[in-house]
């Protein structure tokens, strides 16, 4: 459930540090913008952004970009963000996931983490869910080829829906569990604010991370094309 708008919010981020405004002026730069060539991993749709700040924090040699296109979701971690204002490998966009082609340029990116994404369930909106053929093309137009994509999901539906999308799109399922805090994949984990919560529920949590060789991909594409 998404939290109602804030009268002030847009202002707010506007005047933040923490956030890149112009951010399609950055395609091809964000090296240049973090001062280093350590990797960059970014996250779609942060939310208040506990698991991508825990996960700076732990990692000060990767370069975490988060993702938010609501603004008043994206003020909820701004005002957690003015908390560690020490953490230098981290900055937030308010922007739709839509155009990350625009922001992002070729190899680019090295990781994408995807946490309980909007399910959208009405079938008329399946391309619009982050795991769809359409996102999972953007991704590999962005990332390194050793990149990954690390989804979970409460969501039994959208995780069916994920796997099968990623296998026809050519994608490899490096790890895949249907209860991740019972898990080998455990080790290490770090909570967003829905997985304590839906967990807490008793809800099991699915995970999943897939990668891709893009040479295997144009390959696919090409016997899809003479079909």
């Amino acid at each position: 459930m998404r939290l109602r708008n804030i009268p002030g919010s847009r202002e707010a981020i506007a005047a933040s540090p923490f956030v890149v405004h112009d951010e399609e002026s950055m395609k091809g730069k964000w090296h240049e913008f973090f001062k280093n060539d350590n990797p960059i991993h970014i996250e779609i749709g942060m939310g208040k952004g506990i698991f991508i700040m825990e996960c700076a924090e732990r990692n000060p040699d990767i370069n975490f970009i988060g993702i938010e296109k609501y603004s008043s979701v994206l003020l909820r971690a701004l005002e957690k963000r003015e908390e560690k204002s020490d953490l230098t490998n981290l900055t937030f966009i308010r922007m739709d996931a839509e155009y990350i082609e625009n922001v992002f340029d070729r190899n680019e990116v090295d990781n994408i983490y995807l946490n309980f994404s909007d399910p959208w369930p009405k079938d008329r909106n399946a391309k619009r869910r982050l795991t769809s053929s359409r996102f999972l093309k953007r991704y590999t137009n962005i990332m390194k080829e050793s990149g990954r994509v690390t989804f979970k999901t409460d969501n039994n539906d959208l995780f069916d829906f994920s796997i099968e999308s990623a296998e026809e799109s050519g994608w490899d399922i490096l790890a895949m569990t249907r209860d991740l805090h019972n898990s080998e994949y455990n080790e290490g984990n770090i909570m967003t604010e829905y997985e304590k919560k839906f967990s807490g529920l008793g809800h099991k949590i699915n995970m999943m991370i897939i990668s891709y060789s893009r040479s295997k991909l144009n390959e696919k594409e090409a016997v899809n094309g003479k079909e």
